[in-house]
């Protein structure tokens, strides 16, 4: 009977991360919909500025006030100033190269973690972390094609969100012994939204109706994926199920196939399986980790 129930937590844990994939490559589609009509910076607002109205609500209706009042300002900040910077290089990936090469290249903040954590934290770096280090570094090498004529030099800012979300990863380690998750999230969702409309005073573009309908479509699929990866983390082990969010890659291949007529090269295809082999390396490697947030959801 226990091992039933444990079969079908992890079914379900792995159903609840499949469809936080989903969300989460749908979130990435919107923003290249309307990526070619809005400044960068009107997009990420939308992003921070909708999740805020979302959830505030909620938080305060199930938290008390003075939950939310923290004495770690400096992390906060940290983990937002980490967040908002790579969610900006995150979607200007997106608009600028294919969206699941966009998506790949955010995925490399496992990778990074274990420097960021050692040099930060002195968190020790492993034989087995290192050796997967370098491994996905030669992932990172067959997606960027330096010295051919596909190579393309914005696919540096995707790795630069990467590396941003990583520091957000270990800056919620830092907060977790004295930070409630609920204080972490609305925090982040609303100094991201304080930080984020300050561009806007220079680089305010209304968007249509339509935009609109596709703006909150992307805040509002980023939310689901959001709870949908906490539920499946919460019923099932993230070393069983962590691993499934990189069907957000495949996902997103298909919506860049389906909309967009994009195609992914042998190397791209190459990188792509040597970074995901590099990711289980790293992640089953260490100290466990923060539950892992594609870039762009923070």
């Amino acid at each position: 009977m226990g091992h039933s129930l444990q079969r079908e937590r992890l079914l379900a844990g792995a159903l609840y991360v499949i469809g936080a994939s989903l969300m989460f490559a749908l979130m990435a589609a919107c923003v290249k919909l309307v990526s070619k009509e809005l400044p960068n910076t009107v997009i990420v607002f939308w992003r921070n500025g909708l999740a805020l109205a979302l959830m505030a609500p909620l938080l305060l209706r199930t938290t008390r006030r003075h939950d939310l009042k923290t004495s770690n300002l400096r992390l906060h900040l940290v983990r937002a100033g980490a967040g908002l910077g790579s969610m900006y290089l995150f979607f200007l990936t997106i608009s600028r190269i294919a969206l699941s090469e966009a998506v790949l290249l955010s995925f490399t903040a496992p990778l990074f973690i274990p420097l960021v954590a050692r040099f930060w934290i002195g968190e020790p770096i492993t034989r087995r972390i290192r050796a997967g280090v370098w491994v996905g570094f030669a992932g990172i090498l067959l997606i960027l094609k330096p010295g051919t004529s596909i190579f393309h030099p914005i696919a540096f800012a995707g790795i630069g969100a990467g590396m941003l979300v990583a520091v957000a990863h270990v800056s919620i380690r830092r907060m977790s012994a004295s930070e409630p998750p609920a204080r972490i999230v609305f925090l982040f969702c609303l100094l991201g939204t304080l930080g984020s409309s300050a561009p806007l005073a220079w680089t305010w573009a209304p968007p249509t109706w339509p935009q609109v309908l596709v703006l909150t479509m992307m805040a509002a699929v980023a939310l689901a994926g959001q709870l949908l990866v906490t539920r499946g983390f919460n019923v099932a082990p993230v070393s069983k199920v962590g691993a499934l969010l990189y069907g957000n890659v495949a996902f997103s291949a298909l919506f860049g196939w389906l909309w967009w007529g994009e195609t992914l090269d042998t190397l791209t295809l190459a990188g792509a399986v040597i970074i995901f082999a590099a990711g289980l390396i790293t992640t089953s490697g260490r100290i466990p980790s923060p539950v892992p947030t594609p870039a762009r959801i923070d």
